[in-house]
């Protein structure tokens, strides 16, 4: 997983960059932009799960995203991958040099804003506000064009660990989540049973049409929003396969948490789109589909527990629920056409373990910032974490939805008071400002493994202004790793909201 911003790297912030990895980047960038880099700024963290140095590098009026890895065949694939889309016009950062025998390339910068955080900022619980959902729309019209249209003289020689996601490849991702999520979950299984199971999904899996190519990692930290539009990354695991798998990594995409209703709506355009490029049968391609899902949670599962039960990097099990909760919206709703007794059984004991229902980062595990909104006629939010306080921003001088009698009884919860304060251009201005100082912040905080951080807005009433503003800044800290976030709301609790 990477992107083009510390969230979308892995939004852990500033971290310590090796010498060489930093020389030899600054080199390229030099040799390319023939002026050298004034400022380097590294982009992923300790807890991000790449292991890539990746950097962003201006000077001269030129800016790029320097990466170093230390797998070739990984480099490669990408690379070559991103020239063969890039000259098919496909919206994919451009390749800008490389130094294959350092591991390093300079890559566009695409600046940044991720899809995840984009929907994070247009969404209010399960209403996703139409920006969110039209930004998904796009991105799905893109995604046949890579599976179809760039499938055609790709060269899958490049293609690593696998040239195709074939029964090798099933069959790794099935064990990932056998051995480094059940077995670390202590979820029981029985193994013959689950293997015969693994057996029949695999052929099945396998009876659909898969000579398109197949992204491999399609989810919304992987794709960037540059002046509206999308941007796309990370395939560099790209292989053969199904087109069924992209579409449903995208739209149960755990963190991204999108509403049943919605995930119907979209998928629904994606066939749309689909059927502009093949001859689509959709029955036939609806019964491969949510096998498709099911090895995609597995897939996501195995590394959350790889990284979390086995790493002991506790913030990658903060998807867990996520994957939970559609695990039990798919209990439901679907009945997969081949029988799996076995693995729904164990489906079933997760749903129903305490112990993964209640996961969530621990308090010594990373950073906690709480953010609270008040009324400055009121109490101001207390530190009790020994920290000393933190950010207190004074909204007063917003405009003010209590003023208009239409809000009066609404609070910065509800759609109305949020389409209003979106549409006004202080107020994201403002908005905009305090994420970037806090932000500076939580990245220092997080490097001198400091635990508490607080942020607090108060206006008037506390029930608009800062409610609003407490909540989107909520939400954009979400999607930075390793961050665990509270949300209080001091006025609303008086009034009983």
């Amino acid at each position: 997983m990477r992107g083009q911003c510390a969230a979308a790297y892995g939004g852990d912030g500033p971290y310590k960059v090796k010498d060489d990895s930093m020389d030899v980047l600054k080199r390229l960038f030099e040799e390319h932009f023939k002026v050298p880099a004034d400022s380097v700024q590294p982009l992923q963290g300790e807890l991000g799960g790449s292991g890539r140095a990746i950097l962003r590098l201006t000077g001269g009026g030129h800016r790029a995203i320097g990466v170093q890895y230390g797998v070739r065949e990984e480099n490669v694939a990408f690379i070559e991958f991103s020239r063969h889309f890039h000259k098919l016009g496909l919206p994919v950062p451009e390749i800008y040099c490389e130094a294959l025998d350092k591991g390093a390339y300079l890559e566009e910068d695409l600046g940044d804003t991720t899809l995840f955080e984009f929907l994070s900022k247009h969404r209010n619980g399960d209403a996703i506000a139409l920006d969110g959902l039209e930004a998904y729309r796009k991105v799905i019209a893109v995604l046949p064009r890579f599976q179809v249209e760039a499938n055609r003289n790709l060269n899958y020689k490049v293609c690593y660990p696998r040239a195709s996601f074939d029964r090798q490849s099933i069959a790794w991702d099935l064990n990932y989540f056998k051995y480094y999520f059940l077995r670390l979950a202590g979820v029981s299984f029985n193994e013959q049973a689950l293997e015969h199971d693994f057996t029949r999904l695999t052929k099945f899996l396998l009876s659909a049409p898969h000579d398109y190519f197949l992204y491999r990692d399609f989810q919304s930290r992987n794709i960037m929003l540059r002046d509206g539009e999308p941007y796309f990354l990370d395939y560099q695991g790209g292989r053969k396969g199904a087109l069924q798998y992209d579409i449903a990594s995208l739209l149960f995409d755990g963190k991204a948490d999108l509403p049943p209703s919605m995930r119907e709506q979209l998928l629904e355009h994606y066939l749309d789109c689909l059927a502009e490029h093949i001859d689509l049968d959709r029955a036939a391609w609806m019964e491969h589909y949510y096998a498709y899902v099911y090895v995609r949670i597995m897939q996501a599962l195995g590394a959350y527990g790889f990284r979390g039960f086995y790493e002991r990097k506790a913030h990658f099990l903060q998807s867990v629920p996520f994957a939970l909760k559609n695990l039990r919206w798919l209990a439901h709703n679907v009945e997969l056409p081949v029988a799996l007794p076995a693995l729904m059984q164990a489906f079933e004991a997760m749903i129903a373990s305490k112990k993964l229902e209640a996961i969530s980062v621990p308090a010594d595990a990373g950073l906690r910032v709480r953010v609270f909104s008040f009324s400055f006629h009121g109490d101001f939010p207390k530190d009790e974490s020994g920290n000393g306080g933190g950010f207190v921003f004074d909204a007063r001088g917003l405009p003010n939805p209590g003023r208009e009698e239409r809000f009066k009884v609404q609070t910065g919860k509800d759609a109305e008071v949020i389409a209003y304060l979106n549409e006004q251009k202080s107020v994201q201005q403002f908005l905009a400002s305090a994420q970037e100082m806090v932000d500076a912040s939580v990245a220092v905080y997080q490097a001198r493994e400091f635990k508490n951080l607080m942020v607090s807005f108060g206006c008037t009433g506390g029930q608009h202004r800062s409610v609003y503003l407490a909540e989107q800044m909520a939400r954009h800290l979400r999607a930075t790793n390793g961050v665990e976030v509270t949300v209080r709301h001091l006025s609303l609790e008086k009034m009983g909201k």
